[in-house]
């Protein structure tokens, strides 16, 4: 009877180590946390605003392991570009819908993102809505929205 109880808990220690090995390495966050790599890369000195109409909605997933996030395609008068908002499981969790065709006024971060110029934005207004997603440090809002 021991041998068995003995081999049925090996087999479970088994069976739920592989399935936890296999996940992702996502904390929390799904990455997308203030410590991240990618977390790290908004710079408060490189913040600017700008008005444009949205080209385009999308999910992206900005590093290996991270969760999807929502990266929005802007066209404005000098140029077209990416926007990075944050991750999925928060914009899909907002009262603010953003779709192709919206004039939109965003206040982001200018940074290099694989090699191009990308907005990692902190606030989006279209309207008289307002997508907060970062304070004026750059820390995401998304960082204490469960706690609430």
């Amino acid at each position: 009877m021991k041998k068995v109880v003995i081999l049925v808990l090996i087999f479970w220690t088994l069976v739920v180590g592989a399935e936890t090995f296999a996940q992702p390495m996502m904390k929390g966050s799904g990455g997308w946390g203030p410590g991240s790599q990618y977390g790290r890369m908004y710079d408060p000195k490189a913040v600017e605003t700008m008005t444009g109409t949205v080209e385009k909605v999308e999910k992206i997933t900005p590093g290996k392991g991270m969760s999807y996030g929502i990266h929005l395609k802007v066209k404005t008068e000098k140029e077209s570009i990416d926007v990075h908002l944050g991750p999925g499981w928060y914009i899909d969790n907002q009262d603010i819908k953003i779709a192709a065709g919206d004039k939109v006024d965003i206040k982001g971060s200018r940074v290099t993102f694989q090699g191009k110029p990308v907005i990692i934005a902190a606030e989006v207004k279209k309207g008289d809505e307002v997508l907060q997603l970062r304070d004026e440090n750059g820390f995401p809002v998304w960082a204490g929205w469960r706690r609430r």
